[in-house]
């Protein structure tokens, strides 16, 4: 799926697509350049998703946990600060991954082959004229 977004408010049609295809897979992925939307979206998509918590940019924690109106957790990672991929481990992120709940990760690039294969892939590119191009689409079989 193919969207295009002049503003923050053009992201919303993006993040209520994906927010749909999370309910059967879980883990999402967002390649993009530093400063190019992806923690935007990211909030946006958190609102669809119903998060009622404050979404903010992980960068320095890793990871945020942030909790749906049923209580359910939602994950979000961003890996730019790692430095060899193995540092997943430590922090359990195996476990995230594998929990079933909804988990967003930023700079997954950093940490390849160690995110689950079965996951959704968003990439946010800036287009010539400042607005974004979004694609969403799936590493499922």
């Amino acid at each position: 799926m193919q969207f295009t977004a002049k503003t923050p408010q053009d992201m919303i049609p993006a993040a209520t697509s994906l927010a749909a295809m999370l309910r059967s897979t879980p883990i999402a992925a967002f390649y993009g350049n530093m400063g190019v939307g992806k923690t935007t979206f990211i909030k946006i998509l958190c609102k669809q998703l119903g998060v009622t918590d404050t979404v903010s940019s992980p960068s320095f924690a890793i990871i945020n946990e942030y909790r749906l109106g049923n209580g359910s957790p939602v994950f979000h990672f961003d890996f730019y600060r790692m430095k060899e991929p193995e540092e997943l481990y430590g922090i359990g992120a195996d476990e995230y991954f594998y929990s079933g709940e909804i988990c967003l990760i930023e700079w997954p690039e950093k940490v390849a082959g160690l995110i689950p294969e079965n996951r959704l892939n968003v990439h946010i590119e800036q287009m010539d004229e400042g607005s974004r191009s979004i694609s969403l689409s799936s590493n499922l079989p």
